[in-house]
């Protein structure tokens, strides 16, 4: 999993540890969960094209990073599709991180 931050993993990490004693319970579990994980918004098509660009590669270059197409990149920047699932969740981290958070 992918944490906002350091103290986020590791709250996390004690939640998770109570929760499995049964020191809390199921639905406060998935309040940490949602508050500690990366959150995942939608991206304009200008903003993919400016992350690709920000790290200095090709759209088929990016295509490998993320394990997909160059023509689902192509068609992600140009606003003829939109990423979802794991696609956007990898492309929420390299905005928020960098391309070396996915290498």
């Amino acid at each position: 999993m992918k944490y906002k931050s350091e103290v986020s993993e590791a709250i996390h990490e004690t939640m998770q540890d109570l929760h499995e004693a049964g020191a809390i319970g199921t639905a406060t579990m998935r309040k940490f969960d949602k508050s500690c994980l990366t959150q995942i918004e939608p991206l304009a098509p200008a903003d993919i094209k400016a992350i690709r660009e920000r790290e200095e590669l090709t759209q088929a270059a990016f295509a490998i990073h993320l394990n997909i197409s160059k023509n689902n990149i192509s068609a992600w920047e140009r606003g003829v599709k939109k990423p979802s699932g794991a696609a956007l969740k990898l492309l929420t981290l390299v905005k928020n991180k960098g391309i070396e958070a996915i290498a």
